[in-house]
């Protein structure tokens, strides 16, 4: 007879795993029409979290910009959810096919 097994957590709805990042890893972000510069606190293929007091409504889109030895990386995005005093997180809904190649070096970078 053979044993079932049982999930012991609910499945995650995230497709691409998280990255923490836990080197300073800073993004220029614009979101109706307000500049902010946040720390990056985990980075997946999917999206990102990003440190802010600054509220900002889950919805709304947002144009990222990393600062990266890699290169400059841009991406447009949509806030999926807010953390009050935290943070947002974002998902991406646009980057360019020559950011994407820069954005997967950074990911390899980061997960070494």
């Amino acid at each position: 007879m053979g044993h079932m097994y049982q999930q012991s957590s609910p499945p995650s709805r995230r497709a691409n795993s998280r990255i923490p990042v836990r080197q300073d890893l800073w993004v220029y972000w614009q979101c109706n029409g307000r500049d902010d510069v946040s720390r990056v606190r985990d980075l997946s293929l999917g999206g990102l979290f990003l440190e802010t007091p600054a509220p900002r409504m889950v919805g709304a889109s947002t144009k990222v910009d990393f600062l990266v030895s890699e290169g400059q990386i841009r991406a447009e995005a949509v806030i999926r959810h807010r953390l009050p005093g935290r943070g947002l997180g974002l998902k991406f809904t646009a980057v360019t096919e020559q950011d994407r190649r820069k954005f997967a070096s950074l990911l390899r970078r980061l997960r070494s």
